[in-house]
């Protein structure tokens, strides 16, 4: 099966930080860029960040400097480094793989919740 399954997600204060995961399945991992979205309640699912299977990154601009998106090709897995958490980081995070079967694949998502 061709997949992706997020994992990392949860409750953080404010100022804190996650480091989301996502690893796939059934493509060849190393091969393809990958991507983080997330959805913030009420508004349309928005671009976080991606990279290319070398590693170059690219982000939301109001995103740079607090999150960092990597991959270990031998783990089959993506992460994004949240630090710096905002409240209106709340979101669903969605993993992708943009050039999977046409329009890309997605992960099933992992809640991020930042409160006080």
């Amino acid at each position: 099966q061709v997949q992706l399954v997020e994992s990392g997600g949860g409750l953080v204060q404010p100022g804190g930080s996650l480091r989301l995961s996502c690893t796939a399945s059934g493509i060849i991992f190393s091969f393809n860029a990958m991507a983080w979205y997330r959805q913030i309640p009420g508004k349309e699912r928005e671009f976080v960040a991606s990279i290319t299977p070398g590693g170059s990154a690219n982000y939301l601009d109001s995103l740079k400097g607090r999150f960092t998106i990597s991959r270990d090709n031998a783990r089959n897995t993506v992460y994004l480094q949240m630090n710096s958490l905002k409240p209106e980081d709340t979101a669903v995070y969605y993993c992708n793989a943009p050039e999977i079967r046409g329009r890309g694949i997605w992960g099933q998502g992992t809640q991020v919740t930042v409160s006080s």
